[in-house]
């Protein structure tokens, strides 16, 4: 019988990955609302953002079937003072992360930016957890 590794550092990516996500889309929605009400001609500007969160669906997607097949499912979500703290399971090992704001919010930066289709290369690096 293969040795199962209980929880592994890719497995611990993607739910990083996925719990950033879930912020973009809402970061997106949260903007495209201000901008439909404070600017007079906001249709170009929240059509580019629809485009971007349509784009950011897609890797949810990509990562909600990498969970399924396996077996990861964050089961809990807590805002706390200093960042996220989430625990999931994997492959029926229970496990907990806690992402910090600072880390929170540079990343996202980031991941928004590329979903816009601007260039990232200057904020990535060659060991960065987007690396597929």
């Amino acid at each position: 019988m293969p040795y199962i590794e209980a929880i592994t550092a890719e497995d611990r990516q993607y739910v990083k990955r996925y719990i950033l996500l879930q912020l973009v889309i809402a970061a997106y929605e949260r903007d495209c609302r201000q901008i439909e009400e404070n600017l007079k001609t906001p249709a170009p500007y929240v059509d580019t953002i629809k485009l971007a969160i349509n784009r950011v669906w897609d890797d949810q997607k990509d990562i909600k079937n990498h969970f399924r097949s396996k077996g990861l499912k964050v089961y809990e979500q807590t805002n706390t003072q200093n960042g996220i703290h989430a625990k999931f399971m994997c492959r029926g090992y229970r496990s907990e992360m806690e992402l910090r704001w600072e880390f929170i919010t540079a990343e996202a930066s980031v991941l928004m930016r590329k979903y816009l289709g601007l260039d990232v290369s200057k904020y990535e690096n060659n060991a960065g957890p987007y690396e597929a």
